[in-house]
């Protein structure tokens, strides 16, 4: 799918083609640059797709040859829902060095975060950044 951002990892030369995927959540933050935003919050939609080799689970049917979601879900509101950061890029590279740190298993992982409320002169349906990282060898 070139020229969608939908290239996956491999395509790259690094990681595979299996995912995890997460899409759509929705928390609280007070992150921004300026002063309401981070008195008032609002909110931030995140989406995140983790790369790893998930044949194994797929073969045993056992989580313990995965990652279970609620985990990375947890990475993403601790971050979203803590210490408030200036920047959105700062908030996506917090969720992905996260994710990478705790989980070597992943080989890859691309994070997006979206602002939907935005004080801008016209419509948007959100702003935001998408990152995607990969392990270091």
């Amino acid at each position: 799918m070139a020229g969608t951002g939908e290239e996956e990892p491999n395509a790259m030369g690094t990681g595979g083609g299996d995912k995890l995927i997460l899409r759509g959540m929705q928390f609280h933050g007070f992150h921004g640059v300026k002063q309401e935003e981070k008195k008032l919050g609002q909110k931030f939609v995140i989406d995140v797709d983790a790369w790893m080799d998930l044949a194994a689970a797929g073969d045993s049917d056992d989580i313990s040859h995965t990652i279970s979601y609620t985990d990375i879900y947890r990475i993403a509101k601790g971050i979203v829902e803590g210490p408030p950061h200036n920047l959105l890029e700062s908030v996506a590279q917090s969720i992905a060095n996260s994710t990478l740190l705790k989980f070597p298993q992943i080989s890859s992982v691309r994070v997006k975060v979206e602002k939907p409320h935005v004080a801008v002169q016209g419509v948007v349906d959100y702003l935001g950044v998408e990152i995607l990282r990969c392990r270091k060898a």
